[in-house]
């Protein structure tokens, strides 16, 4: 009887093959953060204040500014108001610049916008201003809505249909809905593409990293991953870079992901499907061309009758969600560590789609928040090898929640200060998230281990869906949102120290304690 592991030994456990299969999700990676994080720069706010041109009818000479000294109130910070208006009356001019108008009104015939020529965003179109704001924390928590319900949807595809099929069908997914927002005409359609695009985009990494690991040894697996993971960032750099260059952004829309167009073809021609997931489908002729093709890339031979002897690892029975929490000890971890996802998400979104409100440039802001997940990765590496999975978690939500907090006593006025933080907090929930993904997996058996992981994973779209909604409360007041970042991974973070440590523990097949 020979195993799967015995069939890649004689392929080849990683050569050319899985290399450039490797260097092809890797691409795939690129690309997913530009849906998620292009809301930064298409959802970009401006200065504005109402529109106030009534007062036009009664002196059309009027030059800009005057006009807004005569219609608009003065906030205590010495600007306009954004929000409020002057109630328009029937005097004339003279009276008016004599006397003024004590009485204020909400904003009554929209806004006016001041932009760079051939700007706009979602709210300049939408007048996502004022009490309109909500609608952009709305259409953030859309996207993450639908990444939710993407995630228990592609696995049940990727289970049945083949791995090979998920990613074309997410890859195809992502671009048709990414471009199509672009043509969106009103914030309720922008908000149902939105929803769409979590659903097929946001599982994209998911996709490949199963794929990835499906056709290389277990030696190799966390290499694999971590490559897929350090290559993201690029993606995030690149964003700010093509948003500098592009002002509108419905061309940004279709500047972002037309191209990945390119890619879902080549992908349809040479993207191979998972020979071991073939082979527990039954489909042993498919799976030996493919087993095949990639010993003659890893210029390796193999036999004919190769899989005539071949018997599947896991032949025990698989596990649900349900099994999860008949065990008491399992129970508790799936708490902790759902608590844990949430947390982590939570803060990594609050930063990561808050870039506007550190007071830096938004291009350079977003540059190096991309630019910190790379060492971010590296540092989870490093610690959870020589620390352990327990204390590189916990370290990493008490830090970040630690950097959140200290938002609270930074003056406004000191925006490096403030962006420094920011990048703390990117950097350590960056690392968390990380290390969530390697420490989760060794938390469970075998036979539910999928099942396991794909609870605590609904529990960071959770996070990630609250995320927006909570910054939204900063209207009431500005330290309410990070306060909450805050204090949740403060608490997920002393709440890891009750869970045990996997380093260098032998991976359970039973529940069963040993």
């Amino acid at each position: 009887m020979s195993s799967f592991g015995q069939i890649l030994q004689e392929i080849g456990e990683f050569g050319l093959f899985q290399k450039y299969l490797l260097i092809a999700l890797c691409i795939v990676s690129v690309f997913k953060g530009f849906d998620v994080f292009s809301q930064v720069f298409v959802g970009m706010k401006f200065p504005h204040h109402c529109n106030t041109d009534w007062i036009l009818n009664h002196g059309p000479n009027l030059t800009y500014e005057r006009q807004k000294n005569l219609t608009l109130p003065v906030g205590e910070d010495g600007k306009f108001e954004s929000c409020k208006m002057f109630t328009p009356v029937n005097l004339s001019l003279e009276t008016i610049e004599a006397f003024g108008i004590n009485t204020t009104t909400e904003c009554m015939t929209g806004w006016n916008y001041e932009t760079r020529p051939g700007a706009s965003s979602t709210v300049t179109e939408f007048d996502l201003v004022c009490d309109r704001s909500i609608w952009i924390s709305a259409s953030e928590s859309s996207y993450m809505a639908g990444y939710l319900f993407g995630t228990l949807a592609f696995g049940a595809i990727s289970d049945r249909f083949g791995r090979r099929i998920a990613i074309l069908l997410s890859m195809l997914g992502y671009t048709m809905f990414g471009a199509v927002t672009g043509f969106s005409l009103h914030i309720y359609f922008y908000m149902a593409i939105k929803f769409f695009s979590g659903f097929t985009g946001g599982v994209a990494f998911m996709n490949i990293s199963i794929m990835a690991v499906e056709w290389t040894s277990p030696s190799k697996t966390a290499v694999c991953t971590m490559c897929i993971m350090v290559v993201h960032p690029i993606g995030l750099m690149l964003l700010p870079a093509i948003a500098y260059g592009v002002h509108s952004w419905r061309v940004l829309q279709l500047v972002l992901f037309c191209p990945v167009i390119l890619l879902v073809g080549l992908f349809f021609w040479f993207l191979p499907e998972s020979a071991r997931w073939l082979l527990t489908r039954g489909r042993k002729e498919e799976a030996q061309k493919l087993l095949e093709r990639a010993a003659r890339i890893n210029k390796r031979k193999i036999q004919n009758d190769l899989l005539d002897n071949f018997e599947l690892e896991n032949t025990s029975k698989s596990g649900s969600f349900l099994d999860v929490f008949r065990t008491s000890y399992l129970r508790k971890r799936t708490i902790l560590m759902g608590w844990n996802w949430f947390a982590t998400t939570l803060m990594y979104y609050g930063l990561a789609l808050n870039i506007g409100s550190f007071g830096l440039n938004i291009y350079l802001t977003q540059f190096i928040f991309g630019l910190v997940e790379i060492p971010a990765y590296l540092a989870c590496l490093a610690s959870t090898q020589y620390f352990g999975r327990r204390p590189s978690q916990a370290g990493y939500l008490l830090f970040g929640g630690a950097a959140c907090l200290l938002f609270l006593v930074i003056p406004d006025d000191l925006p490096v200060f403030v962006t420094v933080t920011a990048v703390i907090g990117k950097f350590s929930s960056t690392a968390a998230f990380s290390t969530a993904y390697l420490y989760t997996a060794e938390l469970y058996p075998t036979f539910i281990r999928h099942s396991g992981f794909g609870l605590n994973s609904m529990c960071g779209r959770v996070g990630g869906i609250c995320s927006p909604l909570i910054r939204a409360l900063g209207v009431h007041h500005h330290a309410i949102p990070m306060l909450i970042y805050g204090i949740i991974p403060l608490v997920a973070g002393s709440l890891t120290f009750l869970l045990p440590e996997t380093l260098n523990v032998e991976l359970q097949d039973h529940t069963d304690l040993k």
